[in-house]
């Protein structure tokens, strides 16, 4: 069996990509910050920090495949790039996120690793600005590439599963607003992609030949359509029917605190998601589905499976 690591075992990628591994004959490793909070059922867990480097050895130790699942949105979004921490050196999530994956990155060449798989976001329309958000995660995808040469990157914009963020944020707003006030970004598009479909990505990425690895993959499901088209599916499935005010500006830094609030989310993630969303998020190809040989779930039945899964922990009202 596959020594295999997996990272931000307590997120929703990692707690439910470590068990899909373990079925495909994976021996699965998770690395944490904390053990009593990962609720995957691995036995092997090391305790450490990437953006230090503690426990990085003894985790790689041994390992072929390691996942990089590590995101640093934990930071408060008024924190700007050019901030200084300790050392003079940047501070905010950007910083956290390319210092945690030089360390990883370095510690896993140490140990001969033969492939890094990471899950990072999808690059903005040409000539648009990139936002923190997304340039963090590309820098973060530079340094695992270069650092092990076979390894596999995948770019996700929407991943639409109850243990999503992302989704969960659209849902609470179609849930708790009476009035839908739709930014300018609202019209911009992406390929949202079905949590299943990401999982089959990810752990078919653990074996795949050589001839797919040394690059990123675009991630993405079968439709393209505006983020208000996303919106109107998922109220569709809620069951719900809300006005809609389209606005002809976004005033992010405004509007964040304010969906956040409503949401019941952090505004240190909801603020640098939405600056991530004022361009179109499109893939440069359409090819990773017949590469990994994904089959790709609809947007409706990804949404409908995800409030089914969502309803069996906590209340959607509008249902």
């Amino acid at each position: 069996m596959k020594k295999t690591l997996v990272t931000g075992i307590t997120g929703y990628v990692g707690g439910a990509l470590a068990p899909a591994l373990a079925h495909a004959g994976h021996d699965v490793r998770g690395f944490t910050r904390d053990a009593t909070r990962v609720r995957a059922p691995v036995a092997d867990v090391v305790e450490g920090d990437a953006q230090t480097g503690a426990g990085l050895d003894a985790a790689l130790d041994g390992v072929e495949v390691a996942y990089y699942l590590i995101h640093s949105m934990e930071a408060s979004a008024q924190a700007k790039p050019a901030a200084t921490g300790e050392a003079g050196r940047p501070s905010g999530f950007d910083a956290a996120e390319h210092r945690a994956a030089e360390h990883f990155a370095e510690a896993a060449a140490r140990a001969g690793v033969r492939r890094i798989v990471y899950l990072g976001g999808p690059v903005p329309a040409e000539g648009a600005a990139v936002s923190r958000h997304l340039g963090s995660r590309l820098a973060v995808e530079a340094t695992l590439l270069d650092a092990v040469p076979s390894s596999i990157a995948f770019r996700a914009s929407l991943v639409i599963a109850a243990g999503s963020r992302s989704f969960l944020f659209l849902v609470r707003l179609i849930e708790r607003l009476p009035v839908l006030a739709l930014p300018a970004w609202a019209r911009n598009r992406s390929m949202p992609v079905d949590g299943r479909d990401v999982m089959a990505y990810l752990v078919r990425a653990a074996t795949a030949p050589d001839a797919l690895a040394g690059r990123a993959w675009d991630a993405i499901g079968p439709e393209l359509m505006t983020y208000e088209h996303m919106m109107e599916r998922i109220a569709d499935s809620m069951m719900v029917g809300r006005p809609r005010v389209n606005l002809g500006f976004s005033l992010t830094p405004v509007a964040a605190p304010v969906a956040a609030a409503v949401a019941g989310e952090d505004v240190g993630l909801i603020e640098p998601l939405m600056e991530s969303l004022e361009s179109d998020l499109l893939p440069r190809d359409e090819l990773a589905a017949s590469a990994f040989d994904v089959h790709l779930h609809s947007f409706d039945a990804a949404v409908e499976r995800s409030l089914r899964e969502l309803e069996r922990n906590q209340e959607v009202r509008a249902r």
